[in-house]
């Protein structure tokens, strides 16, 4: 295990109601747990997302924090956010990291790995979520 070291697990899901296939709008959210499994507490400063979709369109998020927080995370604790995108194809990925200091001024990236966005076929947006890891 590294001294300095987040994980973070990703459940995407595709949002029916907030899609409108017929103007190629497609809704999902992803719920990210991050976890300090390094052994020094440390605080998630920025984001930096990768966000695809099926026709080669490439977007990049950057920002400060996620949802309006910074969470500070000793070894062992987590934090859990729900955030969501659109993407104009029914079908795409994402992919990033987070940017981190640890309590002794170590900085260090948590990457995310890439993990798929599908609309259902159904429609219904109700189905079990698909997690990469």
């Amino acid at each position: 295990m590294s001294k300095y070291q987040f994980t973070c697990e990703v459940e995407p899901q595709y949002l029916s109601e907030q899609s409108a296939p017929e103007e190629d709008l497609y809704a999902f959210a992803y719920t990210i747990t991050i976890t300090n499994t390094g052994d020094v507490t440390a605080q998630l400063i920025a984001r930096h997302w990768i966000i695809d979709d099926a026709q080669g369109h490439t977007e990049e998020v950057k920002g400060l924090g996620v949802v309006g927080n910074q969470p500070l995370l000793r070894p062992g604790e987590s934090f859990q956010y729900t955030s969501g995108t659109r993407l104009r194809t029914p079908s795409g990925s994402m992919r990033g990291s987070y940017f981190c200091v640890a309590e002794d001024g170590e900085r260090f990236e948590a990457l995310v790995p890439e993990f798929a966005l599908q609309a259902d076929a159904s429609g219904a947006g109700d189905g079990p979520a698909r997690v990469l890891h």
